[in-house]
């Protein structure tokens, strides 16, 4: 099985910061890209950051600038650093990552998991 736990959300008056942290934990054998994606009430889901394994990274235009994306490999975890925030960046916040991880015994399976979210409020 494997899991991943974000934390670090909360409520944070506009223009302030939150650092988001995810944690993945099970039989896993690698971890590919990991992403951070968001949903505000009434919205479709976006997609804020991403990091490769190699440590590239991408931005969505709207957090460009204020936000930054990173891991740690030997831990298994990502983070977002958000600077600046904006009522606007109220939503809820997803980590996503592309896991090779054990099944049974020899057995390898690779897909996407998601954690369960954490929500983020930016008061104005």
């Amino acid at each position: 099985q494997v899991q991943l736990v974000e934390s670090g959300g909360g409520l944070v008056q506009a223009g302030g910061s939150l650092r988001l942290s995810c944690a993945a934990s099970g039989s896993i054998v690698s971890i590919n890209a990991m992403r951070w994606y968001r949903q505000a009430p009434g919205k479709q889901r976006e997609l804020v950051a991403a990091i490769t394994g190699g440590g590239s990274t991408n931005y969505a235009d709207s957090v460009k600038g204020r936000t930054t994306i990173s891991r740690d490999n030997a831990k298994n975890t990502v983070s977002l650093q958000m600077n600046s925030l904006k009522p606007e960046d109220t939503a809820v916040y997803s980590c996503n990552a592309a896991i090779v991880a054990i099944v049974g015994p020899g057995l390898y399976y690779a897909r996407d998991y998601w954690g369960p979210g954490t929500l983020v409020t930016v008061s104005s």
